[in-house]
């Protein structure tokens, strides 16, 4: 039988920070080893389980994740780029594997998280659902199916806190797109439409974002040509999907070689 596995969590005092400490709480294959808040948060030195409103924990926030990494295996982290580019290099150079689900990461950003020559083992995903990962294969497999007479648009809502348009899981969904119709997303992506722009560009790929209430995620892939469309869809309405997404891939780590992984990985899809 597989050992508990030791997590960190970071951004504790964040909606999916708390739904991680939640979730790992209820897994008989983990426990909490550790949570992180920023310099200055006022959770910062206090007991984890007390400012969540309940009973003492004994584990202790702290701002420095190098205190916390030598009793963990994994390093859980949905915060902000530049955090989780410190927090990866921290946990590659501690040996431990980091699930990332920030959003809003750009190409460069992701270049400089640690490669696996430095002994970084990273499972990074825009989306860690299940139902998106799966919505990603299919959306891959229809785009390539279809030809340029069918326009491909992608729109996603959020909550209307989220900071980053599109969203993560929007641009996994539009480079999936791409990779069907066998071009670079960068080369046909239109994110911004305003005023007088003239007729759609043939074989653009087209994003649309929705801001409003508490709208936990929802992402559609519409495929429109003359006479029909074809819309592949997926609605989260409770936020614990992302978290128990999370911990699968962070127990999946276990044993796992040094490398940089996503979600498809995890959920055995990549070769599909």
């Amino acid at each position: 039988m597989s050992k508990s596995m030791g997590m960190v969590v970071t951004g504790v005092s964040g909606r999916m920070g708390q739904m991680l400490v939640e979730t790992i709480a209820a897994s008989a294959r983990a426990h909490l080893v550790g949570a992180v808040e920023r310099s200055g948060h006022g959770w910062v030195g206090r007991d984890l389980g007390a400012v969540m409103g309940g009973a003492e924990t004994g584990v202790k926030v702290v701002e420095n994740i190098a205190e916390v990494l030598g009793d963990a295996d994994v390093v859980i982290d949905f915060t902000a780029p530049a955090a989780t580019i410190a927090f990866s290099r921290a946990a590659a150079g501690a040996g431990v594997a980091h699930v990332i689900g920030t959003t809003g990461m750009t190409a460069d950003e992701i270049a400089e998280l640690p490669p696996a020559s430095e002994g970084a083992l990273i499972v990074r995903a825009g989306n860690m659902s299940l139902g998106v990962n799966l919505l990603v294969q299919l959306t891959k497999k229809v785009a390539a199916a279809l030809d340029e007479d069918y326009d491909i648009e992608v729109i996603e809502a959020h909550h209307n806190q989220k900071v980053d348009a599109p969203s993560g899981t929007a641009l996994m969904l539009g480079e999936a797109a791409a990779e069907g119709r066998g071009v670079v997303l960068e080369d046909v992506s239109d994110r911004a439409r305003d005023g007088i722009t003239g007729a759609r560009r043939r074989g653009e790929i087209g994003f649309a974002a929705i801001r409003g209430g508490d709208i936990v995620g929802e992402h559609d892939v519409m495929f429109a040509a003359a006479g029909e469309r074809i819309t592949l869809r997926h609605v989260a309405s409770d936020r614990s999907v992302f978290a128990r997404g999370a911990l699968k891939a962070a127990l999946w780590t276990q044993g796992k070689a040094p490398g940089h992984y996503d979600m498809l990985d995890v959920l055995g899809l990549s070769e599909q």
